[in-house]
């Protein structure tokens, strides 16, 4: 069964005191299976958002003891900052991540308000998918009046806590209520101007988030409200759905700032609120800066917004991870303030800490690894290697021709390639590790017990799927290596003609790749028991190779032509 991850994103109401800050962050790491990911604090919103991820179990439970800690340590009646807020734990989100949906999520942020209520006596209210009713969906709402605002809140039986005390007592005066919510991922994005006003920042926020701003009758700042038949007032929508926005004066940088929430990056992107807030600003005589990340986002938000710059550039999107985050980092100018680090701010990067991948050594440590006297890496890994290096090769040629002056037209085109190749690469990748992993297994099956029968027999099963599995992968880098070839051909009859040798190498490194491969298939294969399995896969695997060859006698054949 895959693992069950949900994220949680607790805001506390401190941002200034790094010891207090450090004492509640660290109570996450005392509960075994949770990786906390980031703390990231606010001197003038005197606010930190605290990022943790793991089984959910584990993740409520870590929940609770910050959210305990923090109680403790933070007094509400002598708390001030820039951001609204109501608690000494303001909010407590839970984000599904992988392998579980939204309605387990659910349950999950019901249990953990419910000890909360129960054991700390803080009361609460579920908002957004946790919410039992519609008027508490809205944080906005649940945290009308802030802190200040609690005595009266309390007192109102429709406001009436989900969980918890309700009645503004000495601990609550000390602690604040809280809001706890599932909820889908959350960007809390910051976008910089070049003014003091805090005025003209929410001029800005009021043109782009959903709720717009109140319409009134003549003057639109200082005019009597327009009031509906409800007597509620009417609103003119902003420009960007499932946004949340407000300004303010951040004193630590001298500026203001629209603090966005996102709330849902399916429906406005990162890049799209960033644009429409350059146009908005540009419209008041306003620049915009760059830009801020509160908290963690996730890698594809980050390649989405390097796709959108490089689209508007007419620039290929095949290029690597690496470069499409630099160029995001930029284009946003998410280091405006501050340097920002991918491998702290991206969650993928910070969940994949795995030092030990093949991959992510240099080229002399990869070298020097597979010369050591072990059996791995060996030729599987080394064969997905090559067939990497050679389908570079080939994006490389389909980079270089979408940027040739003369063939604007043509960009898209070749940017298709170039993407191709780049989905050809990050497999062949992925398959260097997985060879010796495969092999691994097979190494381990061989150190399992045999002391009785029972080991015995469970010790041949576990050789056998692995020998399997050490057979699969190889025959998965012989089809992507062949299957990569594609890109290598269409750059050698359409693309620059200068670099025709670097994509015929580029095929000459895929039919290395393929050879290669289909003799571990052929060696693995061998010892397999099932021999319907074995003579299946040999059998696809000798088409693949007998396929490879022939594209490689073309090739040459062709070059050979043009030279």
């Amino acid at each position: 069964m895959q693992r069950q991850l949900i994220e949680c994103v607790p805001n506390i109401s401190e941002g200034r005191n790094s010891k207090i800050i450090e004492t509640i962050a660290q109570t996450v790491e005392t509960v075994e299976g949770v990786t906390l990911l980031d703390i990231d604090p606010g001197k003038a919103t005197n606010r930190t958002v605290i990022t943790f991820v793991g089984e959910p179990e584990p993740v409520i439970e870590a929940a609770f003891r910050l959210i305990e800690k923090a109680a403790q340590l933070i007094d509400m009646s002598k708390h001030h900052g820039e951001h609204p807020r109501f608690g000494a734990t303001d909010v407590c989100p839970l984000v599904p991540i992988s392998n579980i949906s939204m309605e387990e999520t659910v349950k999950y942020a019901h249990k953990l308000g419910e000890r909360v209520g129960k054991e700390l006596g803080i009361p609460g209210y579920f908002y957004e998918n946790a919410a039992k009713e519609d008027k508490r969906k809205n944080l906005a709402n649940c945290r009308s009046g802030e802190y200040e605002g609690l005595t009266k809140k309390l007192e109102d039986p429709s406001w009436k806590p989900d969980f918890g005390n309700n009645k503004f007592n000495d601990r609550v005066a000390r602690t604040g209520a809280i809001a706890i919510s599932a909820r889908d991922f959350l960007i809390a994005y910051n976008v910089n101007l070049n003014t003091t006003s805090t005025r003209r920042a929410n001029a800005i926020a009021f043109d782009i988030r959903e709720a717009g701003r109140v319409k009134r009758e003549g003057n639109p700042i200082t005019g009597k409200k327009v009031l509906d038949k409800n007597g509620e007032p009417v609103r003119i929508p902003g420009k960007l759905k499932a946004v949340k926005g407000i300004g303010w004066f951040i004193e630590e940088y001298g500026i203001a700032q629209i603090s966005y929430n996102l709330t849902n990056i399916s429906i406005t992107s990162m890049h799209e609120a960033f644009d429409e807030s350059c146009k908005a600003a540009l419209d008041r005589g306003i620049r915009v800066t760059g830009s801020e990340l509160v908290g963690l986002v996730p890698l594809q938000a980050m390649l989405d917004a390097a796709d959108y710059f490089l689209k508007k550039q007419n620039r290929s999107l095949g290029i690597s991870e690496s470069e499409k985050i630099k160029i995001a980092v930029k284009s946003l100018g998410l280091d405006d303030l501050k340097p920002f680090n991918p491998s702290e701010k991206i969650i993928e990067y910070m969940l994949d800490q795995d030092t030990n991948s093949l991959v992510d050594l240099k080229l002399n440590e990869f070298a020097d690894e597979t010369a050591a006297e072990s059996m791995a890496p060996g030729g599987g890994s080394i064969a997905a290697y090559v067939g990497a290096l050679g389908v570079s090769l080939g994006t490389m040629v389909a980079n270089l021709s979408s940027h040739k002056a003369g063939w604007d037209d043509r960009w898209e085109y070749f940017s298709e390639w170039a993407e191709k190749g780049q989905k050809y690469k990050k497999r062949l990748m992925f398959l260097v590790d997985e060879d010796t992993n495969a092999f691994n297994r097979i190494i381990d099956g061989f150190r399992m017990p045999k002391s009785t029968d029972a080991e015995k027999e469970i010790r041949l099963k576990a050789i056998e799927e692995a020998t399997k599995y050490a057979t699969e992968i190889p025959f998965q880098v012989m089809e992507t290596a062949y299957q990569s070839m594609e890109v290598m051909q269409a750059m050698i009859k359409d693309g620059l003609q200068s670099s025709l040798s670097d994509a015929g190498v580029g095929i000459l490194c895929a039919r290395a790749a393929v050879v290669g491969a289909y003799f571990n298939v052929r060696i693995n294969a061998k010892e397999i028991k099932d021999r319907d399995f074995a003579d299946s896969i040999l059998k696809k695997a000798s088409n693949v190779y007998d396929s490879t060859l022939r594209i490689e006698r073309e090739t040459i054949e062709y070059i050979d032509g043009q030279m």
